[in-house]
């Protein structure tokens, strides 16, 4: 068989093959929702994308017989590396043929770029942004991942461990809630919530959108406290923050961003987004002229479940009731706009908490994916 060569992204042809190489490996695969490609050149563009403002990346392809059999890229957030005194490699767009070698060819040179760079670890995978194609899919093949939960092939499972990388932390699970089924615990939730509210006095209230940015803030003040018991946490950075969060703000329905408050403090967020993979599903990236006329198309289809990306309550409210004091304001106010389903992504199973809060709710594991490290 030809040998497999690595080489790095040198020119703006063989970064387009760099972004495009995932139509070859999920050509056929009804749950790969395609990425925008226009939001992938922003992302890997050192002059747009946020990452740059704390890191470096380089990408790299394998060829082998002239043609690209594999993506990978290296990167280093040097603001975490040093909040946290870790020298971590982010390994991301892991991409490959059904082929052991190639995989392994990839990590190998990975592996090597890391030493070069004096890093001692190998972490992810995760395309730059912490939230962007976040592991590897373990279970969870019955139906399409929601907006920012990623999917890989199902000969992906196994690679890393053969490798002898290791779990970076517990499983991550996304957790699904039908809205119109099993209303007797709904309606036993709004009466438990409604005692809470009662008692302790918190007030729940949408988003003010006109001022987005203010409202970030109020969320990184919560972020960090919130998350930092978890294990392997690493510091959220304001700007991060505003680049995830940014894109939404147009689409977003500020009755579904939901904040708590006691005596004008906040204490807690809980967010829900329209769920706009169902229309990118259809959408192909945006690569050619037709795809905004389907994509249009599809974008007047109502939208049947939201997703819920996090749960922050500060800890010192832990145990208050006001998580679901929110979950029954979120289920009320889903129930009223339509929708039939929710998805509640990404926690990890070793969160103490979160797990917990999603099962009382009423909600079921649909898909499970693993981060993970390799030491050297």
């Amino acid at each position: 068989m030809s040998p497999i060569k690595i080489r790095e992204v040198a020119s703006k042809r063989e970064l387009r093959t760099f972004l495009t190489f995932p139509w070859k490996v999920y050509k056929g695969d009804p749950l790969w929702v395609p990425p925008i490609l226009a939001d992938r050149y922003k992302l890997v563009d050192p002059k747009r994308g946020v990452f740059f403002q704390r890191g470096m990346a380089e990408y790299f392809i394998a060829w082998r017989d002239g043609k690209p059999v594999g993506t990978i890229c290296a990167a280093i957030d040097l603001k975490a590396n040093a909040a946290v005194d870790k020298k971590d490699c982010i390994f991301g767009f892991f991409e490959f043929i059904n082929d052991r070698a190639v995989a392994f060819a990839l990590l190998d040179f990975v592996k090597d770029w890391a030493k070069a760079h004096d890093l001692t670890c190998l972490y992810g995978p995760f395309n730059l942004d912490y939230e962007d194609g976040y592991g590897i899919l373990l279970e969870g093949r019955d139906r399409p991942p929601a907006i920012l939960c990623g999917h890989t092939p199902e000969y992906h499972v196994g690679i890393l461990d053969e490798y002898g990388f290791k779990p970076a932390r517990g499983s991550n699970l996304a957790f699904a809630r039908e809205i119109n089924t099993d209303l007797e615990s709904l309606a036993e939730i709004k009466q438990f919530a409604k005692r809470v509210k009662e008692k302790k006095g918190f007030i729940i209230r949408g988003a003010d959108l006109t001022h987005w940015k203010g409202e970030v803030d109020k969320v990184f003040e919560l972020i960090n406290p919130c998350l930092q018991h978890l294990p392997g946490h690493s510091p959220w950075q304001r700007e991060a923050l505003h680049e995830l969060m940014a894109p939404f703000v147009k689409l977003a329905d500020a009755d579904l961003i939901l904040f708590a408050e006691l005596d004008g403090k906040t204490i807690g967020f809980f967010p829900a987004i329209p769920n706009f993979n169902e229309v990118l599903i259809h959408a192909n990236g945006l690569r050619y002229p037709w795809d905004y006329l389907k994509t249009w198309w599809y974008s007047k289809r109502p939208i049947k479940s939201a997703s819920i990306k996090c749960v922050l309550v500060l800890p010192e409210y832990w145990g208050t009731g006001v998580a679901i004091l929110m979950f029954s304001e979120m289920a009320e106010r889903l129930a009223a706009k339509g929708y039939e389903w929710v998805d509640m992504s990404l926690t990890s199973d070793d969160n103490p908490r979160t797990p917990q809060l999603a099962e009382r709710a009423g909600a079921k594991v649909y898909k499970r994916y693993q981060v993970y490290r390799l030491l050297f």
